[in-house]
């Protein structure tokens, strides 16, 4: 498995060379945000439909 550091390399080599500070940025908060949520899976930290529908509601 790739080291954090060497994950952010890759993502920021995909990106188009004329890419801003901004939008590589982005991407790697956009990337972070998706790991989190597939360790959160994996342990099963999930919320239900149902649960989702009420949080909703009450806002």
């Amino acid at each position: 498995m790739a080291s954090d550091k060497e994950q952010m390399v890759q993502i920021i080599q995909e990106l188009p060379e004329d890419s801003s500070y901004d939008e590589i940025i982005r991407e790697l908060a956009f990337v972070r945000m998706i790991q989190g949520g597939l360790s959160d899976s994996e342990a099963k930290r999930l919320i239900g439909n149902e649960e989702i529908k009420q949080r909703i509601k009450s806002n």
